[in-house]
């Protein structure tokens, strides 16, 4: 859509970040051509003014690119609809299960408004409750960086049997292709790099991990920066991603909450923390008071 709509001259893509508000583009496929009728549709949350968009909205009128947009049209409208339907096929399938176990229909969790929902995640149920329910009363949302394409990724490639299937939770982060692959040959470490192939949990793994890069101040996004500073982001994102598929994997199997090891610090039980990491640092590369320019 975005092609054709560049061959018909409408620059959507040069005013708007996202043309999926298919508002202007639906008016445009019914033949409308005035450029403030069209701008008039933008969603009202754009930042661009209508007199804006409107001055990227000049067709050049060629028939032949509309009726392919047309088309394109109809295919996106098509598969949304496929999509809407395998939304509700997964709601009916989570659901039954849960509703199978009395126990499970009793559960209920708080609200995270703080989770964003991505667009591409199902819409039309709570997924926070039934995560909640699904895997027995362990609040795997409480975990910062996990959000609904890592419960729906854990939900249908492994699911709470196939968890517990693995004995210890670096069993499971081996089977993710998490763990480093250590080469020793004659006492000599050869290499120590992470083994070839992804999975679907693994991609989602590796996402939620990108995130909690992003965050500030929290026990992971604590353990990325340090992994980041000394190999570079790549090697974190595959170290947090280890960290948490070990994480939630002893949550669901020994049934505990998450808690934060950061969550219980204080100031001054921050400040001891840094001062023993910035010892351990002194010490290990020799770091005198010259090297640091003080004077005593």
């Amino acid at each position: 859509m975005q092609k054709y709509l560049r061959l018909l001259n409408l620059r959507l893509d040069v005013v708007v970040n996202d043309i999926t508000g298919l508002a202007i583009i639906d008016t445009i496929c019914k033949g409308e051509k005035n450029p403030e009728i069209l701008a008039a549709l933008r969603n009202g949350n754009c930042r661009k003014s209508a007199t804006e968009i409107a001055k990227a909205l000049h067709s050049n009128g060629r028939t032949d690119y509309l009726f392919a947009l047309h088309q394109e049209y109809d295919i996106y409208k098509s598969l949304q609809q496929k999509i809407q339907q395998c939304g509700a096929s997964i709601e009916e399938l989570i659901k039954s299960f849960i509703n199978a176990d009395e126990n499970k229909k009793k559960l209920k969790t708080d609200a995270k408004p703080h989770k964003r929902v991505n667009k591409n995640a199902p819409q039309n149920f709570d997924l926070n409750q039934i995560a909640y329910q699904y895997f027995n009363g362990v609040d795997l949302m409480a975990v910062e960086g996990v959000g609904h394409s890592t419960i729906i990724a854990l939900m249908s490639e492994v699911g709470v049997d196939g968890l517990k299937k693995f004995d210890t939770a670096k069993w499971f982060a081996r089977w993710l292709r998490l763990s480093p692959n250590n080469r020793v040959s004659g006492g000599k470490v050869l290499s120590h790099k992470i083994p070839k192939g992804s999975n679907r949990l693994k991609i989602a793994l590796r996402n939620a991990a990108n995130a909690i890069g992003n965050l500030k101040d929290t026990h992971l996004s604590n353990f990325f920066k340090r992994i980041a500073f000394r190999r570079g982001r790549a090697a974190a994102i595959s170290a947090t991603a280890r960290k948490l598929a070990i994480i939630i994997r002893d949550m669901v199997v020994k049934a505990i909450p998450y808690s934060s090891p950061a969550q219980y610090e204080f100031l001054d039980q921050k400040r001891k923390r840094k001062v023993l990491e910035m010892k351990r640092l002194i010490h290990k590369f020799n770091i005198t008071t010259h090297d640091l320019g003080l004077q005593l």
